[in-house]
């Protein structure tokens, strides 16, 4: 098989299983702290699953982080995206057909000016932790890249998690118009956006606190 067809293939199963929990934690009532701990480690496991194929991104914003640092090729941007957008997709559809229909959460408190600080803040620091863990020459070969980069998600769900979509992801931002989370599809496409800010942000600060690299 065509060594990027494997990567996207990837990219694919691992935002599918990543958008999967978050659909089905919320479809099905999961109580309490639980959520939280299930997104974090589903992400933990397909980065140590796929990391060694793909870089185990499962994330536009974080692939987006990755050309900015230099650890993937710009054109390999859309295709990496569009596989992770159309696993969060198929994973958000398929929970709808299992729930029975798409959910609707309770709405968030809508503070536009909180939403786009928490989500900018929690996706720079997810990309971040990837591109010191995941592609720097210096923790090259470790092992806990993928519990650190599964318990940014966690932390941010649990910071932020209340007074935002708490994505950190563009792939599971468009779910949740898909799943009936967001309140509104306006917020969930400025969360994209606001993601993909996060995302270039890391990149660059990547580049200026490891110049070497």
């Amino acid at each position: 098989m065509n060594e990027d067809i494997r990567k996207y293939i990837v990219e694919f199963i691992g935002t599918f299983f990543l958008v999967f929990t978050v659909g089905a934690t919320a479809a099905f009532g999961v109580p309490g702290v639980i959520a939280p701990l299930a997104i974090g480690f589903v992400l933990m496991v397909m980065v140590y699953a796929g990391g060694f194929i793909s870089g185990g991104h499962y994330n536009p914003a974080v692939s987006l982080a990755a050309v900015v640092r230099g650890a993937l090729s710009a054109k390999q941007w859309v295709p990496y995206a569009a596989f992770q957008f159309l696993g969060g997709v198929v994973a958000a559809y398929l929970v709808n057909f299992m729930a029975g229909g798409a959910q609707h959460s309770a709405p968030i408190p809508y503070d536009l000016v909180n939403i786009i600080i928490a989500e900018f803040l929690f996706t720079f620091a997810l990309c971040y932790v990837v591109l010191l863990t995941a592609t720097s020459k210096k923790t090259e070969g470790n092992c806990y890249y993928g519990l650190a980069i599964g318990s940014t998600v966690m932390v941010g769900a649990f910071a932020v998690g209340s007074i935002c979509l708490g994505a950190f992801n563009p792939a599971v931002a468009l779910s949740t118009i898909i799943l009936g989370l967001a309140c509104c599809a306006k917020l969930a496409w400025l969360t994209i956006l606001v993601n993909l800010i996060g995302g270039l942000a890391a990149g660059l600060v990547f580049k200026c606190v490891n110049k070497e690299e």
